[in-house]
């Protein structure tokens, strides 16, 4: 059963990642490539969310959190597109562009799954709101 369901979610995955980029690349020429990005941030921040907060739900079966975490997230995030972008850039000769995609996928998806972990835990609250 688990492979079946983590088929399926990895195909609406990839058809998201599709889609997103269809949609972005319809508003967007630039040089830097967005659609990737923002999708491997939205999926930092997905993941990041389920890790903490789908295995607080008693009545959730543990493959149906290993399809959305593997099968959606796994096959909507990118990180050989990534690298292949990056390295287009380089051979490119956009030494810049490439540092600065790079460095923002890394700091953004760092602070991404961040904020999906702490949305996870029950959101942004303050210490002094967790504390009464």
């Amino acid at each position: 059963m688990v492979y079946v369901v983590v088929g399926f979610a990895g195909i609406v995955g990839a058809l998201l990642r599709y889609y997103l980029g269809l949609f972005v690349g319809d508003w967007w020429n630039g040089l830097f490539p967005l659609a990737t990005w923002l999708t491997n941030m939205i999926g930092c921040f997905a993941l990041g969310w389920m890790t903490t907060y789908l295995p607080r739900l008693s009545n959730l079966p543990p493959y149906v959190a290993t399809a959305l975490g593997t099968g959606l997230v796994g096959s909507f995030t990118t990180f050989s597109t990534f690298s292949v972008e990056t390295v287009q850039l380089l051979r490119a000769s956009h030494w810049g562009m490439a540092l600065f995609y790079v460095f923002l996928s890394l700091c953004g998806g760092l602070a991404m799954s961040w904020l999906g972990f702490r949305f996870g835990q029950g959101g942004l609250r303050t210490q002094k709101e967790t504390a009464k």
